[in-house]
């Protein structure tokens, strides 16, 4: 049986990812206890950043492709946020069924006490760290996440 072997890239991008997937974890789990107050989630908080992030209102699938996330667990979420009010649909006039997610005012303010609890956060996780270093990272993160979505576009 023939064993393939990584090479010195291949090995030390594995290691990168089994951070990242441990870092990962650490992430939701620190959004959620720094949104919890807000009745939040990590996730919530997520689908609420697509929806202000977006041009103009858009449906479940479309927040799904822009988040890379499963279109299933992004309707669920929404539905969640619907019962609570951050979130409401609006007539699509490209499709009858896939209605438009949008903000409510409840939602926009969730959104914002989110943010603002954010920004020290992340000021001080940030603390000690290079500008610099970071953007290379962020670099590295962005041009990985390219060649896996070109790749999930070639296997369609």
């Amino acid at each position: 049986m023939l064993k393939s072997q990584r090479t010195s890239a291949g090995d030390a991008l594995t290691k990168l990812m089994l951070d990242l997937f441990r870092l990962n974890s650490l992430l939701l789990t620190a959004g959620d206890r720094l949104v919890a107050r807000l009745g939040l989630t990590s996730a919530r908080w997520q689908i609420l950043g697509a929806i202000v992030q977006a041009e103009r209102p858009q449906p479940v699938a479309w927040l799904a492709r822009d988040l890379g996330a499963n279109r299933q667990n992004v309707q669920r979420i929404v539905n969640d946020l619907h019962a609570d009010g951050l979130v409401a649909f609006e007539a699509n006039p490209h499709h009858r069924r896939a209605q438009l997610v949008v903000l409510t005012d409840k939602g926009r303010r969730a959104f914002d006490a989110a943010m603002a609890l954010q920004a020290p956060w992340v000021n001080s996780l940030s603390e000690g760290l290079a500008v610099k270093d970071l953007q290379t990272v962020h670099r590295i993160v962005a041009a990985l996440r390219k060649k896996l979505e070109s790749e999930t576009e070639e296997q369609m």
